[in-house]
């Protein structure tokens, strides 16, 4: 999955994934939470659903404002 999204964005999009035990999973990207897993009927993420999951991302991405550069 982290291979997934690092192939089609790269270093344009901070992406963290949180498995921490006890079947939780969560994904973030750019601090907002896209999956969890507990909540999704403790189902790890089919690939389908990792393609609904960088939707949200290059969502997130073509939103974001360009950061002006110091002159």
């Amino acid at each position: 999955m982290a291979t997934e999204f690092y192939q089609k964005f790269g270093r344009d999009v901070s992406v963290t994934i949180s498995p921490r035990g006890q079947g939780i999973m969560e994904v973030f990207a750019d601090g907002e939470k896209i999956f969890d897993k507990k909540a999704e009927g403790d189902i790890h993420p089919n690939l389908a659903r990792v393609r609904r999951m960088n939707e949200k991302i290059a969502a997130r991405i073509a939103r974001a404002q360009p950061v002006a550069a110091d002159s």
